[in-house]
């Protein structure tokens, strides 16, 4: 039906004569650091594998030079996600799915503890713009930002009167953007 490759997101469709069992969503904000989870994936190839583990951390981002895409604020748990595990399930204690498996943290290319999930909340949004648009729809205001700090563009903050202010500085409005 769609898919995206900055979140590593695809749905599709597909028709079976038997009755398929369908995941519920956990609710939005019901996840909490601490929280038991369990990922469920094909983990180095390894098929139908679970992993337990708890909810490290909410709204990470990966840092730069990860090989992830940051349109989210991510998941972390210490549940062992591998190579493989993308697109399994992260799910709580009562089977619903607070996230989607999507990358590792690690020098070794293997599981240390480090691994990442798309919220279901993301997972979610993400299947009404494939469902009504075909893709995944980003917000674009249209402008590149620059930092206004005394150490950046000092000729463009001595013309604009800025003296010791700090704050964005708008470089530029593309045309024909919302910005525009």
């Amino acid at each position: 039906v769609g898919s995206d490759e900055r979140l590593d997101l695809a749905l599709v469709e597909f028709s079976s004569p038997e009755s398929v069992p369908v995941a519920r969503f956990a609710s939005e904000g019901s996840l909490r650091v601490g929280d038991w989870v369990v990922a469920v994936g094909n983990p180095l190839g390894f098929e139908s594998t679970v992993t337990a583990g708890i909810v490290s951390a909410l709204g990470r981002r990966p840092e730069q030079g990860e090989l992830a895409s940051s349109p989210t604020d991510y998941i972390q748990t210490d549940a062992a996600i591998n190579p493989g595990n993308s697109g399994g399930a992260l799910a709580n204690l009562q089977g619903e799915i607070v996230g989607i498996n999507t990358w590792i943290a690690s020098r070794s290319g293997g599981n240390i503890g480090l691994g990442f999930a798309i919220p279901a909340s993301v997972a979610q949004k993400a299947v009404v713009d494939f469902i009504e648009e075909g893709r995944i729809v980003y917000g674009w205001l249209g402008v590149t930002i620059g930092e206004a700090n005394p150490n950046t563009f000092p000729d463009i903050r001595s013309d604009l009167g800025l003296g010791n202010r700090d704050g964005a500085l708008i470089l530029n409005v593309y045309a024909g953007s919302p910005a525009d």
